[in-house]
């Protein structure tokens, strides 16, 4: 007994890594419109609505807090560009920079761009508020938020305070489940 109760302290003074929030739509709502600069994708250089480009296409939608982006985000980013790429025909990631400074930022992406490569992600800024387009529901505290979609709804959310490439199967299964759903 004298050895379990250490084990048993420790759970409850250490926290979890990646300890998730609640962020995002709620699953079954309706992709809310989303106009962002695209600084890198198949609108670059302009103002796009990617809900209405993607409609009914899988997509998965990235919100990432702007001043939390880190390497380890960014390997989880390449991560799911290269399973989306490989396992998904059709399918597209459309990650959204929120909060920070929007001109460094546009700056920033091409940048990201010519470095790592990102084959179905487009790099984007929404240039409101840190909680990202009225209706994403984009949780200020998340350091990223996935939200998958298929056929203009939302099939699953997923909100990071910590990420990294470890976390892409999770939202590769959801992506896969959305698509199989009719």
């Amino acid at each position: 007994m004298r050895s379990v109760l250490p084990l048993l302290l420790l759970q409850f003074v250490l926290p979890a890594r990646g300890q998730d929030v609640t962020s995002g739509p709620e699953k079954g709502e309706q992709v809310p419109e989303l106009k962002v600069f695209d600084a890198t994708g198949a609108h670059k250089d302009k103002e796009a609505d990617y809900a209405a480009d993607r409609k009914d296409k899988p997509t998965v939608y990235l919100f990432v807090n702007a001043e939390k982006f880190d390497r380890p985000m960014n390997r989880f980013m390449k991560g799911l560009d290269a399973a989306v790429k490989k396992d998904f025909e059709g399918a597209y990631v459309v990650a959204v920079w929120v909060g920070g400074d929007a001109d460094k930022t546009k700056e920033l992406l091409p940048r990201v761009q010519q470095s790592v490569q990102y084959e179905v992600t487009a790099l984007t800024l929404y240039e409101g508020a840190k909680e990202g387009p009225k209706g994403w529901n984009v949780n200020a505290d998340a350091h990223l938020t996935a939200v998958v979609a298929n056929k203009g709804k939302v099939a699953a959310t997923f909100g990071y305070q910590s990420v990294n490439e470890t976390d892409v199967p999770k939202v590769k299964e959801a992506l896969a489940k959305a698509i199989k759903e009719k």
